[in-house]
């Protein structure tokens, strides 16, 4: 045999047997083999800025938190939710919030399409920047650590409690603290452990404890440190004055929202959106009102209807669970219409004379026999009849939840304005069955001369604006009390 050509196999060969042996063995030690053993991503999901507008709905992936998105006496609020509400006005199109179970599943969300950007306080990391766009932001912070101070620290003096602290992160080494895997106070206690030339030990949490959960386990002791955002950090110190949030451990860090990389106009948008807005006093005063409000955060918190804590919308909950089965309709769709009625004030009064929860007009209280439409049992009872006089109606229309809406529409405008926008629907070729796209529209037309003077319109002029928002509006939130609340 040619000798050349015999070394030359065995070279072949064993190259061939180590390369198949580093695949399997030395798969951590380079990315591109980690790429073709296990790749993460084979194609992201593409849906940019013109497909938002299209679809009509900008889907925001985001988690609970008592300072970015929740439910409140019946009100969604938050720091983000409240951004993002202006961002989905100022596009014109309806926001849907999409829950993350975690803190691990935001970005599988996002390259797979479950929302269009993920709106939470996301710091800017360089490993978060290889897979998403973030973007400018909107917030600068730091970490800081959260420790318990000393038991009995109200009879101490300020020396005594700081000198029983962390007040150097040096003082870290060999101790344990706690942070989830995939956040930026993992990666910042990585580096530290690296910058100190020292170990600190890392307890891993769960992904679905939220930062607010964190620093519940810190006031209660069942931790005993942890890096979080400083201005999380300072509002909760309001709430647990026990908790000590002094010490810094990071420099100066950004927060933004970010987007897959291929919505690079959704980003543009977003940048303008955020400029403009804190070009405004309304950044300020949402961020004050936060961050720094700190009786109201406490009001919260301690509140019987701070809906995360108790799953409790009003204290009228059960009233209108007991009434909602009389319609055979979820009580989280009727609740919702309630707060659009009265925001659950029992003693509400509008300017047109309509009374109670439900929003009563005089007239209509009193063909049901409601003798103090300010008495919630009352007041509930009999909306709620007048609601499956207007839902039995439309007992033609065949989808349950256009019905519902037809219904609704009726209550809030009047029967015969909605039976006059379905004539202008049949009139023009749209479905008659339909309010969404279809009879919505030609309810919103009839404030408009040419159409409330059509022949085939009995009832005349209607502001029709009123019952299209209002029925958008009570589904929204109603989409929002099933994220909190169970059936």
């Amino acid at each position: 045999m040619n000798c050349k050509r015999f070394l030359s196999s065995r070279i072949l060969i064993l190259g061939f047997l180590f390369a198949i042996n580093c695949m399997v063995s030395c798969k951590e030690d380079s990315k591109t083999k980690i790429k073709i053993v296990k790749p993460v991503v084979e194609h992201e999901y593409e849906f940019d800025l013109l497909d938002i507008q299209s679809r009509g709905v900008l889907k925001a992936i985001t988690t609970y938190s008592p300072t970015g998105y929740f439910l409140y006496r019946g009100e969604t609020m938050g720091f983000d939710y409240e951004l993002l509400s202006k961002l989905a006005e100022n596009l014109n199109v309806d926001l849907e919030i999409v829950l993350a179970e975690n803190v691990d599943s935001l970005i599988p969300m996002l390259k797979r399409g479950d929302g269009d950007i993920i709106a939470i306080g996301y710091t800017i990391t360089s490993d978060r920047k290889e897979t998403v766009s973030f973007t400018d932001p909107y917030l600068i912070t730091h970490q800081t650590l959260v420790q318990k101070k000393p038991s009995q620290w109200q009879n101490m003096t300020l020396d005594n409690i700081k000198a029983q602290l962390i007040t150097d992160v040096i003082e870290l080494i060999s101790d344990t603290v706690s942070v989830r895997k995939n956040t930026s106070y993992y990666q910042r206690l990585v580096d530290l452990s690296r910058e100190l030339g020292d170990t600190i030990h890392i307890n891993v949490l769960p992904g679905e404890l939220t930062d607010e959960d964190i620093i519940t386990q810190i006031a209660e002791g069942t931790l005993k440190y942890a890096f979080i955002d400083q201005h999380i950090a300072n509002i909760h110190k309001s709430y647990y004055p026990e908790i000590d949030v002094a010490t810094p451990v990071s420099l100066s860090q950004r927060i933004a929202w970010a987007v897959r990389k291929s919505s690079p106009e959704l980003l543009l948008t977003l940048n303008k959106h955020l400029v403009d807005l804190k070009r405004k006093p309304d950044y300020n005063v949402i961020y004050r009102k936060y961050f720094e409000n700190q009786r109201q955060f406490k009001r919260r918190l301690n509140s019987e209807y701070f809906t995360e804590v108790t799953g409790k919308i009003s204290k009228y909950d059960g009233l209108v669970k007991q009434n909602a089965s009389h319609i055979g309709w979820d009580w989280r769709l009727l609740k919702a219409l309630i707060f659009q009625e009265s925001m659950f004030k029992a003693d509400n009064q509008s300017w047109a004379g309509a009374t109670g929860l439900m929003q009563l007009m005089p007239a209509t209280a009193l063909e049901l026999g409601v003798k103090n439409s300010s008495n919630p049992e009352e007041n509930v009872k009999a909306g709620v009849n007048y609601l499956k006089r207007m839902y039995d109606y439309w007992d033609v229309i065949p989808d349950s939840t256009q019905r519902i809406k037809f219904a609704m529409a009726s209550y809030n405008s009047g029967y015969g304005h909605v039976k006059d926008a379905q004539k202008l629907a049949k009139k023009f070729k749209k479905d008659t069955l339909m309010w969404d796209k279809n009879v919505d529209y030609y309810m919103l037309q009839l404030s408009k001369p040419e159409f409330y003077n059509d022949p085939s319109v009995e009832f005349g002029y209607v502001r029709g604006h009123e019952p299209y928002n209002y029925i958008i509006d009570i589904f929204n939130r109603y989409e929002n009390y099933k994220d909190f609340v169970a059936k």
